[in-house]
């Protein structure tokens, strides 16, 4: 359990190569509940943006349809890298690039939020652009450039070494 008052906010988008009832897309599609059920069993998870139906893959916040996002809150970074990179969601990011197109710009961004707080999806595009345009800072960082959250001074923040991506 974390004893920050602030939680871990992510959003990472992509776009598919194909729309999702695609033959291309069945791989992703039907691990898609599997790793949602993992995201919400994992210690530290906190919150995830889905639909009645359990996943985020019919909100399309951008203007081109092909874009999925997806976003979660997690108590700490500590507990987001394990689920990303520790995990069976791993192995499908090491799949990617048979679902997903290499992203130009920006596709992820961390950033900290008050315990309780539940991004929007507007919050998180702005997030996103915000890193895009000035790089990681306090208002929106990555994985390889984390800042601590506001109630941690950067001196007792400690983190493991950032392991890179799968999908690299």
């Amino acid at each position: 359990m974390s004893s920050s008052k602030y939680h871990l906010a992510q959003v990472n988008i992509g776009r598919i190569l194909a729309p999702l009832d695609d033959p291309l897309m069945a791989g992703f599609v039907a691990r898609l509940d599997e790793i949602n059920a993992l995201a919400d069993g994992t210690p530290g998870f906190v919150w995830r943006l889905q639909t009645e139906e359990g996943n985020a893959t019919d909100l399309r916040p951008y203007d081109d349809d092909r874009i999925l996002v997806n976003m979660s809150v997690w108590e700490s970074l500590e507990d987001l890298k394990a689920y990303v990179y520790k995990s069976a969601h791993a192995e499908v990011m090491r799949q990617r690039r048979q679902w997903f197109e290499k992203f130009e710009g920006m596709y992820m961004a961390l950033w900290w939020v008050k315990a309780g707080h539940i991004p929007t999806v507007a919050e998180a595009k702005r997030r996103l652009e915000y890193l895009s345009e000035h790089g990681p800072s306090a208002h929106a960082f990555t994985f390889k450039q984390p800042f601590p959250p506001p109630d941690v001074a950067p001196e007792n923040f400690s983190v493991t070494l950032f392991d890179p991506c799968p999908a690299a």
